[in-house]
């Protein structure tokens, strides 16, 4: 798979509107370690290894953004700040959590003073989390790229007569082969470049690991559908969806920093499970709390051509890493045949 190495950067909206959740600082607070109670806050203030915990009263809050040439602001609506307040991004932290999962936070700072929490991924009451790296100089980019479903440029996609199509040249209207619905035509396609760093730095799944032909490239939380002949114990359902992020072993499944990445999102009339390098995988789950943090311009063109915002999830066991861990990865992920390895 070849991209070109230096496409431009991503270019920041002007439109308003894009939400999101956020805690306030102290809501995250030190539960162990050199700053013990007190609330997670700038990277001046904090100490790498420090052990922190979401409390158990943590309420989120929604925080609406509006981004134009001078930055972002707070705009009508938010539960925090004052219509027209600036916001900084002054660092990004990477957390390792008690279940071996990894959450990336962003550190914002309003005009007015207090810090507040944007979590890339959920984090959970009951768990702790070892603070392990500070990014005090992090890349000012539109907080609504951060929350990315996607699938790399030169992906192939199944279509409904078999054939291959990368996905940077699908168009609206044709028909992608779905696990549940067969033909579907696709309603929209999405796309943004972002830097490959940190919470958007692609996963890689080496060709094979899953029975996938190339290797599969998608953003760190499109889930991967994977589905066993028998249920086993500890799953309610034989069909799992798990984030491609939860699959790193650091060898046929790694990360990839570096450069820039184009990022290409899929729309049907339902959630649907499609085929991509031959692996089920997600396509981008249409309802409020997806759209709000797409790009507004994106955001208004869905809300047209999907007025309901009413999509339902693909039915399914959620998978974290933990119950990927404990349940055995040799067991849930398809081993390669004795033909398959004798040809390699």
């Amino acid at each position: 798979m070849t991209s070109d190495p230096t496409p431009p950067p991503p270019q920041a909206s002007a439109l308003p509107g894009h939400a999101c959740q956020v805690f306030a600082s102290d809501a995250i607070y030190v539960i162990h370690g050199v700053n013990g109670g007190d609330g997670l806050a700038g990277p001046h203030e904090v100490c790498q290894g420090d052990l922190y915990a979401l409390e158990e009263a943590a309420v989120p809050l929604r925080m609406v953004l509006s981004r134009g040439p001078d930055g972002q602001r707070i705009a009508s609506g938010s539960q925090i700040g004052t219509p027209g307040e600036g916001v900084r991004l002054v660092a990004r932290y990477t957390l390792l959590a008690s279940d071996a999962s990894r959450v990336e936070l962003l550190y914002l700072e309003l005009d007015s003073g207090p810090g507040v929490a944007l979590p890339l991924s959920p984090m959970g009451i009951g768990l702790d989390y070892t603070l392990i790296d500070i990014d005090a100089s992090p890349e000012d980019v539109a907080l609504a790229d951060l929350l990315c479903v996607s699938f790399a440029r030169g992906t192939m996609i199944t279509l409904a007569d078999g054939r291959q199509c990368a996905i940077e040249d699908l168009t609206p209207g044709e028909r992608v082969l779905t696990r549940d619905h067969g033909a579907e035509p696709l309603r929209w396609v999405g796309k943004a470049t972002l830097r490959a760093v940190g919470a958007f730095a692609p996963i890689v799944i080496s060709a094979g690991t899953l029975g996938n032909i190339g290797d599969l490239i998608v953003s760190p939380h499109h889930r991967i559908f994977l589905y066993q002949r028998n249920r086993r114990p500890g799953l309610e359902t034989a069909e799992i969806l798990i984030q491609a992020k939860h699959l790193v072993d650091d060898e046929k499944v790694f990360q990839r920093e570096g450069g820039y990445i184009d990022y290409f999102s899929l729309v049907f009339d339902h959630h649907e499970i499609i085929y991509a390098e031959g692996v089920p995988a997600e396509s981008l789950m249409v309802n409020d709390a997806t759209v709000r943090h797409l790009p507004a311009e994106l955001a208004s063109e869905l809300r047209q051509r999907f007025p309901g915002l009413a999509q339902s999830q693909h039915f399914g066991t959620e998978a974290s890493r933990q119950m990927l861990d404990n349940l055995g990865r040799q067991t849930l992920i398809p081993q390669p045949r004795r033909g398959d390895r004798d040809r390699r």
